[in-house]
């Protein structure tokens, strides 16, 4: 379990909740909001771990017998709220765990802190359960509910929680810390960072993953042979990229980030300011075929791309109509 000085970012809100500690002035309901990766869970558990910490000098000291039962996940005033259902949180699930429990004191500390992963998967009815407990909650409690978008919880909710915007990191820190803590070479940090676009987590997710290599290996490979291939098999060969367990739409941003890549390169020919580095031969080859338009043309499909297959739209037709757009304005 990571404390504050662990983490990449976020220095306004950590500031905050440093603050609350130390003067006393800690809420009883919190939203930690942004996307999957962006540090939501750290800073709930850097929060719970520095709440509960026991020390009289600088928290968390990671040495008392609360620090090493948060650390080892088993302190019995830190509760996470799980559900069976994967999509959804449902009044059972926060009346069992938490406004059934949440009366009971805490056992061993000045806190009974309650962390609600995916929060937003919680039905109204839920909402409403957890409402009165946040709207009268005992003195020790603190509920942190983690979420991708604040904006689904009920207003009378949100009224009563201090909100967090997890807002992306800068890049250069976020390539600093994967080249020191991940150890992987700049070009590769590169890449990432400009994919994950301050997205910590999917970041160290991409750095970290053994399938990266041939991640974008394939990614190349596509790029350079899809004016020789026919559509379908652009589309059985696209469908392969899930053996490395990444999703369509990290594939489509690799892609992306590739053509951005290329319009940055015909522009300016600067070297450094484009992320592919490794791969200069193959976009000053591709460069000659497009023209800025065409480029332009091809960015839009991706993103047209992701947005139709969020919304569930057939993934054949969505690649036969992308990958008809690069043979037309890439290779002719």
């Amino acid at each position: 379990m990571a404390g504050f000085r662990d983490m990449i970012g976020h220095k306004k809100e950590i500031a905050h909740l440093e603050q609350a500690i130390s003067t006393g002035k800690v809420s009883h309901a919190y939203i930690f909001s942004g996307e999957k990766g962006t540090g939501k869970k750290t800073l709930a558990d850097a929060f719970a771990l520095t709440l509960q910490c026991t020390a009289d000098g600088e928290r968390p000291c990671r040495k008392c017998h609360s620090c090493r039962q948060a650390m080892g996940g088993n302190h019995p005033d830190i509760i996470y709220v799980g559900h069976d259902k994967p999509t959804s949180i449902g009044v059972e699930d926060i009346r069992e765990q938490l406004t059934g429990d949440i009366q009971i004191r805490p056992y061993n500390g000045n806190y009974k802190i309650y962390i609600i992963p995916d929060a937003e998967k919680m039905t109204v009815q839920a909402q409403n359960a957890i409402l009165k407990t946040i709207e009268e909650p005992p003195e020790y409690a603190v509920i942190i509910l983690l979420a991708a978008n604040e904006q689904v919880f009920l207003d009378t909710i949100r009224s009563r929680c201090v909100i967090m915007n997890l807002k992306p990191v800068p890049d250069e820190q976020v390539k600093n810390y994967l080249m020191e803590q991940v150890q992987i070479p700049d070009y590769q940090a590169d890449i990432c960072v400009a994919f994950a676009q301050g997205n910590v987590g999917k970041a160290i997710r991409l750095a970290s993953s053994e399938d990266f290599s041939m991640i974008k290996s394939s990614a190349m490979q596509l790029i350079r042979n899809a004016g020789r291939m026919e559509i379908s098999e652009i589309i059985e060969f696209v469908k392969g990229i899930q053996d490395y367990k990444i999703s369509i739409q990290d594939y489509l941003d690799i892609l992306a980030l590739w053509y951005r890549d290329m319009v940055y390169y015909k522009a300016t020919k600067d070297i450094d300011g484009i992320v592919f580095r490794d791969d200069l031969r193959t976009i000053r080859e591709t460069v000659k075929l497009c023209s800025y338009e065409g480029v332009e043309e091809v960015m839009k499909a991706i993103e047209n791309a992701k947005t139709r297959l969020k919304a569930n739209v057939n993934f054949d037709l969505t690649m036969e109509l992308l990958f008809l757009v690069i043979k037309e304005n890439i290779h002719g």
